[in-house]
């Protein structure tokens, strides 16, 4: 594990009962299936994070971010402060531009999500129902 902490930013899209994910490739949590996102550049915010990966990853703008979770993580050999988001597409179909860290992309139903589930996506459906915003999430012998 490194010694430096991350700070991640992602974004979870929602519609129609449907949320939009992604399998992911190449990075940590490969195989488990996540939303968008990635690291917070030097001289960025966490949303325009959000809106920079959404165009890269899947060639769709975004708008309408809303701040759903802060969460200190140490999981898959990592530990990210995640900032984590809700949006809307504003333009664009989801396709895959980067597909070396992404397999496969679909809507999946809400009440049938696959599995594995990307950690950060399970806590942004998570707080949507019970309205938390902080979480502390440490898996055992995490260093």
């Amino acid at each position: 594990m490194s010694e430096h902490i991350k700070v991640g930013a992602g974004v979870v899209i929602i519609k129609n009962g449907k949320t939009l994910l992604a399998k992911r490739a190449g990075s940590h949590a490969e195989g488990c299936y996540g939303s968008l996102g990635g690291h917070v550049e030097f001289g960025e915010t966490p949303v325009e994070t959000v809106i920079r990966e959404a165009r890269e990853e899947l060639g769709i703008e975004i708008g309408n971010v809303q701040f759903v979770t802060c969460t200190n993580m140490m999981k898959y050999g990592k530990h990210y402060v995640d900032i984590s988001f809700t949006a809307e597409i504003l333009e664009g179909e989801p396709t895959i531009c980067e597909p070396d860290k992404i397999a496969h992309v679909g809507w999946y139903d809400l009440d049938d999500l696959p599995e594995p589930l990307f950690e950060p996506v399970r806590i942004v459906l998570e707080a949507m129902k019970n309205k938390q915003t902080y979480f502390e999430i440490c898996e055992e012998n995490k260093l």
